[in-house]
């Protein structure tokens, strides 16, 4: 009877991850794209977040973002092998999962074991192995005399102990393995932009509910909390980032999330605040009058950081803009000079030196996803546009943000401009 349980369990435990996966062939592609770019006598090792490493601020488990993109794996203490095919070896693969652990899986449950018969089915690798197995795996894959291992710099922690028992040659060498992963992520695939459109949705229907609901005397957090609510129950795990409600002074703080303050009748508030569905992040803002009308000047700065938003993206050229400050063909440089040549602080001065932080970041499985920013953007790319004016003297923050996809054919594609914008939308919505 115990056998029987215990079986019935494993199978209707798995697969483990609760929420939206994408098919194995997609993380087996990945791998196979990875692998391409490694030196052809080389080997890639990479290991998973432990327990205490995955930990996010509530305490649940959240996957190294770089294992969870080549392995779609979001359990603990897992590594994979990668082999490039070479004149001595094909193609390898190998995933490494814990021996179980009874007591611990009484806390977390039942978890997937190289042993079981569905591990292949259930992971997409034709290989599933334990992990004491791992050192004589890779001893069998290196070159007898030199070698180079590719691994995460700064989450290699498994890998000393691998050094400590003599496991390379004498002259192996390291390199970076998130430096080619973080190449791979900056073009999604349709499976991804599916999970942003996703987070994208639901953050829009949670911008539209602080529209409706923003009020004076109410307070940050509990807008915040407003939000979150929203773009939970449509399915986002969590918040993408820490959600960032200022109101008054606070709205000219670029990155307060103590959303402790109360918002008063004449403020302004920033709301950024985005969703992460299934691993995948969106990036979303917008500036709400808390009593539903802007005064004459908040409507002209706001209108200000509106028009500079537009004419980055007027001006995108699909394979040549790009986001980095410096680069060709700048959209920084756009919206920065729109900014400064509109509109005057109350001492005359242009509002270019109100505008302190970047445009554009990329959007992935991070919020800030890897990727060089002086690069050219082109299809696949999904990235946010976010121009700002921060006046601390008059308590008067604005910042607009969407996130973006270009397309197959180089069209840029606003995925979140379905929230209100335009200030007389912004007012229609919050009278209601």
């Amino acid at each position: 009877m115990r056998r029987a349980l215990c079986a019935l369990l494993f199978t209707v435990s798995f697969p483990l991850i609760a929420f939206e996966r994408q098919p194995n062939a997609d993380y087996r592609v990945r791998r196979e794209r990875f692998a391409a770019k490694l030196d052809a006598q080389s080997v890639a090792l990479l290991f998973a977040n432990s327990e205490a490493e995955g930990q996010n601020a509530l305490g649940a488990f959240r996957q190294n973002d770089d294992f969870y993109y080549l392995t779609g794996w979001n359990e603990p203490g897992a590594a994979v092998l990668i082999a490039p095919a070479n004149d001595k070896r094909p193609y390898t693969e190998i995933l490494f999962l814990p021996a179980h652990n009874a007591t611990q899986e009484r806390w977390t449950g039942p978890k997937l074991g190289a042993e079981n018969a569905e591990a292949p089915r259930v992971t997409g690798f034709d290989r599933v192995e334990t992990l004491d197995k791992m050192r004589d795996r890779l001893v069998a894959l290196l070159p007898g005399q030199t070698a180079v291992i590719y691994t995460d710099p700064e989450h290699d922690s498994p890998l000393e102990w691998l050094k400590r028992t003599n496991s390379f040659p004498n002259y192996t060498s390291y390199r970076n393995a998130t430096q080619i992963s973080g190449e791979l992520r900056v073009t999604k695939d349709a499976g991804e932009i599916t999970l942003i459109r996703n987070a994208t949705d639901a953050t829009v229907e949670a911008h539209k509910a602080a529209m409706r609901s923003a009020k004076p005397r109410m307070t940050e957090n509990e807008l915040s909390a407003i939000m979150q609510y929203e773009f939970q129950r449509r399915g986002c795990e969590t918040p993408a980032y820490a959600p960032i409600v200022g109101s008054g002074f606070n709205s000219t703080v670029l990155h307060y999330s103590q959303n402790s303050g109360t918002m008063q009748n004449g403020d302004l508030v920033v709301l950024d605040v985005g969703g992460e569905y299934s691993r995948y992040a969106t990036d979303v803002t917008r500036t709400l009058p808390v009593n539903g009308h802007f005064t004459p000047r908040q409507r002209e700065i706001y209108d200000i950081v509106l028009g500079a938003q537009q004419a980055a993206i007027d001006a995108f050229k699909s394979g040549a803009s790009s986001m980095g400050r410096t680069a060709a063909n700048s959209l920084y440089k756009i919206a920065y000079d729109y900014i400064n040549t509109h509109g005057k602080d109350a001492h005359g001065e242009a509002l270019g030196q109100y505008f302190i932080h970047g445009l554009s970041h990329y959007v992935g499985l991070n919020v800030h996803d890897s990727g060089d920013r002086d690069a050219p953007l082109g299809p696949g790319v999904v990235f946010t546009i976010e121009p700002g004016i921060y006046i601390p003297e008059e308590k008067l923050g604005v910042r607009i943000e969407d996130t973006f996809l270009v397309d197959t054919g180089g069209k840029l594609i606003c995925l979140s401009c379905d929230a209100p914008k335009k200030a007389d939308e912004v007012e229609a919505l919050m009278k209601r």
